[in-house]
């Protein structure tokens, strides 16, 4: 592989790039479905390439192949050298790179058992008793179960000498549980909606999330949603689960702070910010308590790893410290606009795709507000809710609006009736500089999020976020869906 990589930019560099890198990546998927007690689909596949990306003339070019032979290397870099050429006729900002040291390095992800060593039997079996453990519940009509997994070895190589190998494992499970009636459908997600819960790890993950013995208790929740009343329309104190709260982070938080989105760069396909590279340092994006990490280094994240696909090392630093704006997830040419080095954030779905600016692992950082049944218990009247139904936010990710699966009264520090449809609004600013109370470290946990779209032709992330229960005041909640 060295050996392949170093004919690759050898031709770069012979066909006129100043700079090039190449990626090989090889990744193993596998995918399982099941519905109502029927193996909905099992289909899996592994995907093999490399990709070429260059600097001449000033400008970017990027090619790719699935075939790794010598000729490939070849064709492919002088590919790039020649769109990039071509892309420096159209009048553009000269490309800079923020300066990095070259690391020759490996790296791996944790991983006690491999996905991959586990029968599709056994599989579908776990996911099957789910199901029959929801559908025990009277009154569900429909249940459903998924798994996925996801094996990758990726080398990079550049012109200034890095040298990189890495291979990690993801894995991701989840059930739901629909009650139906009338034309009403209530859904009860375990652990999380949005295709359950994903890490970085093994077999051994998805085992611990005993998704048998929790499928009742969604079921129940389900059908106990038919009768419960709509939640009220009203201004009034909110508090978030994590899982809400990390979606919350991913559209408010993470994509206003990609700073291909603050300059410009990125806006066909998932719009710009409000935020401005000049507002480092001074603008207010929550009160006091709100502060926001990116970190690349928190095992078992599916934000994490150990270089980035630039070859900067994966690194944890503040976007948001004591409710102001202090930093932005960048690459070495967005950085270099700035003044400033890399994040370690720049990342592609794929050996056929160029990288962009994504999330790492965005994280609020726990508070001091104890437990969330301490919280609770702070809180006299107000509404909490749990796990995401649905969201929509502009594409300056600012005004938006939230709508959860299932929410309860606060009376007097107790939760009281469920409520069903809850949902809230806000604008994100104002919604953050109203956060006045965070759990503690004993509530924080990472959210894995494996299906973050940007880009044209777009790619999907996989994305992680922590977070912890927190209390939001003065928030509009029971808006219209």
């Amino acid at each position: 592989m060295k050996r392949f990589c170093e004919e690759c930019l050898d031709a770069a560099t012979a066909a006129g790039a100043s700079y090039a890198d190449v990626r090989v990546t090889d990744t193993t998927k596998q995918s399982l479905s099941v519905r109502n007690g029927v193996v909905e689909g099992v289909q899996g596949g592994t995907s093999v390439g490399f990709g070429v990306r260059v600097i001449a003339d000033g400008a970017w070019g990027f090619a790719a192949s699935s075939e790794l032979s010598p000729e490939a290397a070849v064709r492919v870099a002088r590919e790039a050298v020649a769109i990039a050429r071509a892309s420096a006729r159209v009048p553009a900002r000269a490309v800079r790179l923020a300066p990095v040291e070259p690391a020759h390095a490996t790296w791996s992800g944790p991983c006690a058992i491999d996905p991959f060593t586990v029968s599709t039997d056994d599989k579908l079996a776990l996911l099957l008793a789910a199901d029959a453990a929801m559908r025990a519940i009277d009154g569900i009509s429909l249940a459903t179960g998924e798994m996925e997994f996801l094996k990758c070895r990726k080398t990079f190589a550049s012109s200034e000498g890095a040298l990189i190998e890495q291979d990690w494992v993801e894995s991701a499970a989840g059930i739901t549980a629909f009650a139906i009636d009338e034309g009403e459908v209530m859904r009860r997600s375990y652990p999380n909606s949005l295709g359950g819960a994903s890490f970085q790890g093994g077999w051994e993950t998805i085992t611990a999330l005993d998704l048998v013995a929790n499928a009742p208790l969604i079921a129940g929740q389900a059908i106990e949603l038919m009768s419960a009343p709509v939640c009220p329309g009203e201004t009034t104190t909110l508090i978030l689960d994590a899982t809400q709260l990390a979606l919350q982070v991913h559209e408010s938080i993470g994509h206003p702070t990609e700073l291909d989105r603050v300059l410009g760069d990125e806006a066909a396909f998932a719009g710009t910010s409000w935020v401005g590279a000049r507002d480092l340092g001074t603008l207010r994006y929550g009160s006091d308590i709100v502060n926001v990490t990116a970190d690349a280094t928190i095992p078992g994240s599916l934000g994490s790893f150990g270089f980035d696909d630039e070859g900067v090392p994966a690194q944890r630093e503040y976007l948001v410290r004591d409710g102001i704006l202090t930093g932005f997830l960048s690459s070495r040419e967005s950085a270099a606009v700035i003044g400033r080095t890399s994040s370690g954030a720049m990342r592609a779905d794929g050996w056929n795709r160029t990288p962009l600016v994504r999330m790492t692992t965005v994280s609020l950082e726990p508070g001091t507000a104890g437990t969330l049944a301490d919280l609770i218990a702070d809180t006299d009247r107000g509404i909490y809710m749990e796990t995401n139904d649905s969201w929509s936010i502009d594409d300056k990710r600012l005004n938006f609006q939230f709508a959860c699966e299932i929410a309860w009264e606060i009376t007097g520090g107790k939760l009281g009736r469920m409520l069903r449809n809850p949902s809230y609004t806000g604008i994100s600013p104002r919604f953050w500089g109203s956060c006045d109370a965070i759990c503690s470290p004993v509530e924080w946990r990472v959210h894995g999020l494996g299906n973050c779209g940007k880009g044209e032709p777009m790619q999907v992330a996989h994305v992680a976020h922590g977070a912890a229960p927190a209390r939001f005041r003065d928030v509009q909640v029971g808006v219209g869906r």
